[in-house]
């Protein structure tokens, strides 16, 4: 039993990584408007902005819906993976932000063939369209328990996010690692609330985030996909 779970987490960590080929480290998710645009100017208040975010689209959207997937793998359920897959696209704020979640969703079920999890030709369009919907069916065939897989999706957004702030600002690796030490300590609460949020209180809005990253759209220089 120890061995299985030191082989979860260690699934978990080749999942999350980020080498993995998806993409992750191209995107700012509305982050680099922000900072262009002296929204967040400095390391207090990059903590601030990704604190926010960890505390609203995470906690009532990502993980619950994370949750809702992950079930829907586990009962083969593929009528509440739909609805559920559909549900994340609909709730993303911009244009760049449901781009983003269909590249890398596509990128994602190109890989996980290569990783050795099976991808059933039924799946493909649902899998491809979210990208967290290719997470909750990787973290299933690997069993990865529910809880560490959430925490280990909210962890590799963390550092995702904490990074592009710190190359757009910028500040040093150290500021970097000072912020996601200090977010790295809420992941259990978040994990916890959003793991517990019913069905119809699913949602959030970053109205912040939502502006930055439709004016980012048209922003004339940027190093981001969004």
């Amino acid at each position: 039993m120890a061995t299985d779970s030191l082989l979860a987490q260690l699934r978990l960590v080749h999942l999350i990584s980020p080498t993995l080929p998806v993409g992750a480290f191209t995107y700012s998710q509305g982050l680099e408007w922000a900072i262009e645009h002296d929204w967040v100017r400095g390391e207090t208040e990059l903590l601030a902005w990704i604190k926010n975010l960890l505390e609203t689209n995470m906690a009532h959207l990502e993980i619950p819906l994370l949750a809702r997937l992950y079930k829907a793998a586990l009962e083969s359920d593929s009528k509440a993976q739909k609805y559920w897959s559909h549900f994340l696209i609909s709730s993303r704020e911009t244009l760049e932000l449901r781009q983003e979640e269909r590249n890398r969703g596509r990128a994602l079920t190109a890989l996980l063939p290569e990783l050795g999890i099976p991808v059933p030709r039924e799946k493909l369009p649902l899998l491809k369209d979210c990208q967290l919907t290719g997470f909750a069916h990787a973290a299933h065939c690997w069993r990865i328990p529910l809880p560490l897989a959430a925490a280990g999706y909210v962890w590799g957004w963390l550092e995702n996010i904490t990074l592009a702030g710190i190359k757009i600002i910028p500040l040093g690796q150290t500021a970097g690692q000072k912020i996601i030490a200090a977010l790295t300590a809420s992941i259990p609460e978040i994990v916890d609330i959003g793991l517990n949020v019913p069905d119809q209180e699913i949602g959030a809005s970053s109205p912040a985030q939502a502006i930055a990253s439709s004016l980012h759209e048209s922003q004339y220089t940027r190093i981001y996909r969004s």
